[in-house]
């Protein structure tokens, strides 16, 4: 799995401002932002994350994700620190 098909998925199923994967060797990082993540908890937001991807974890080609799912408002707070 490489970075740039996980993107193209994420990008594919959802609207989103931004969408930043790193990683390799099936162990990767997303941070994602976009309106789609108002209002829902930490567990719906992953949740909404994991959809796209759920035969690739299923597969194992994505054995370890980390998820940052954030709004456009939370991204402009954070987005120095990351």
């Amino acid at each position: 799995m490489n970075i740039d098909i996980i993107k193209e998925k994420l990008q594919q199923a959802l609207v989103l401002d931004e969408c930043i994967v790193r990683g390799e060797s099936g162990s990767f990082q997303v941070i994602v932002v976009g309106d789609v993540f108002c209002g829902l908890s930490r567990v719906k937001k992953q949740q909404i994350i994991y959809a796209p991807l759920t035969e690739d974890i299923a597969s194992n080609a994505i054995h370890a994700l980390t998820i940052k799912a954030l709004t456009p408002d939370e991204w402009q707070k954070q987005k120095h620190f990351i």
